[in-house]
């Protein structure tokens, strides 16, 4: 049964990338999208339709699986509205936003203060806010020849992205993994080469749980030294996939689609801790909102050692103006992260390996929401 289930998942979330090249253009103008993929065809009759026309959005390229199944489900239910979102990365989603180039932007890391100072030139009269939306393990996965099962902890990861660990056989990897057969051979360690959210998710783990290992501040731009970069969460994913001896970080559905091996995390819990939805949910559901008013921005935990929580996480957050959206776009966008943010949006997303908000939270999510104008 377990096998089959993860047959199952990586079948349901190959789908949803070789969809996602014409998905984005096509979803709400065809009348074959009747079988929407998670929620189905009652989640799409239970979509407020509002707002006509192309409605544009860019980033994250961890949130892009999802989009996909939401653009599809939406676009099944509202075909006068057009919704292409493209993963361009964090850093040039909120670029673009900041441009008045896009209704929305796709970020894993919230608005930095500069950015949201910025934003106030096309948020008319309101500022940038941020909207929690999607929540997941930044998996850790490996290509290492004869090794089916690893586990490496704060301070190995943080030595092998900065170079210091070089081979898979070192004293230190083998501490962690005693009955594995590690061979000798060079470690392709793989970073972004695009300014990331993911990165910056993933570095603030490093430094809050191994900052002597990981001396570099956190950031959406990779500070580690050496090793190799590639665009996007695909591209590295890819890169692990094709490269024996690679080891990189990326959204757990990227690792599922591509039947990538996944790190066990020694967190000084009882027990190694897998990537999985349930133990990022775990994690997740310590997070403090730190923003105020209608920004939701959260303090995610890195440096957990409870039980089964699983510490590299990310939380997705939609950038919309609070006030001052687009006339032309502010009913679409509304429309459309309404239903992004309602129980049948997010519970849709549980087999695409994300992790639906806690119910505390998603609800804060729909009262911002409602009222951005």
């Amino acid at each position: 049964m377990k096998l089959q289930r993860k047959n199952r998942l990586r079948a349901i979330t190959a789908g949803a990338l070789a969809v996602s090249g014409v998905l984005v253009l096509t979803a709400c103008g065809s009348d074959n999208n009747n079988d929407s993929g998670g929620g189905g065809s009652k989640a799409a009759s239970n979509i407020k339709c509002d707002g006509k026309g192309q409605l544009l959005a860019s980033g994250s390229s961890a949130q892009k699986n999802a989009m996909d199944l939401w653009i599809k489900t939406y676009g099944a239910a509202c075909k006068d509205t057009k919704l292409n979102y493209k993963a361009t990365g964090s850093g040039a989603g909120i670029q673009e936003f900041l441009q008045g180039k896009t209704a929305f932007a796709g970020s894993d890391s919230a608005l930095k203060p500069e950015e949201v100072k910025s934003s106030e030139k096309i948020c008319k009269g309101g500022k940038a806010i941020d909207l929690p939306m999607v929540g997941g393990p930044i998996a850790v996965g490996f290509n290492v020849p004869g090794v089916d099962k690893l586990t490496l902890n704060a301070d190995v990861l943080g030595k092998i992205f900065n170079s210091e660990i070089k081979k898979w056989d070192d004293p230190a990897i083998k501490a962690l993994n005693k009955d594995a057969k590690l061979p000798s051979i060079k470690i392709q360690a793989f970073h972004r080469s695009d300014e990331s959210g993911t990165t910056d998710n993933f570095t603030k783990y490093l430094k809050a749980a191994a900052p002597k290992a990981w001396p570099h501040e956190p950031g959406k731009a990779w500070e580690g030294k050496g090793g190799q970069s590639a665009d996007g969460s695909s591209g590295v994913s890819s890169q692990v996939k094709q490269v024996s001896g690679a080891i990189s970080y990326f959204e757990l559905s990227y690792a599922t689609a591509n039947s990538i091996k996944t790190v066990d995390l020694d967190t000084g819990a009882s027990a190694p801790v897998q990537a999985t939805v349930e133990n990022a949910s775990k994690a997740i559901s310590e997070a403090k909102i730190k923003g105020t008013g209608s920004d939701l921005a959260l303090d995610l935990a890195y440096d957990t050692k409870a039980d089964g929580a699983y510490p590299i996480t990310l939380v997705t957050y939609e950038i919309a103006c609070d006030k001052g959206n687009k006339a032309s776009t502010l009913a679409a966008t509304k429309s459309f992260l309404t239903y992004v943010a309602s129980e049948d949006g997010q519970t849709s997303l549980k087999e695409l390996g994300y992790a639906p908000l806690p119910t505390e939270i998603a609800n804060k999510v729909r009262e911002s929401v409602k009222s951005l104008s």
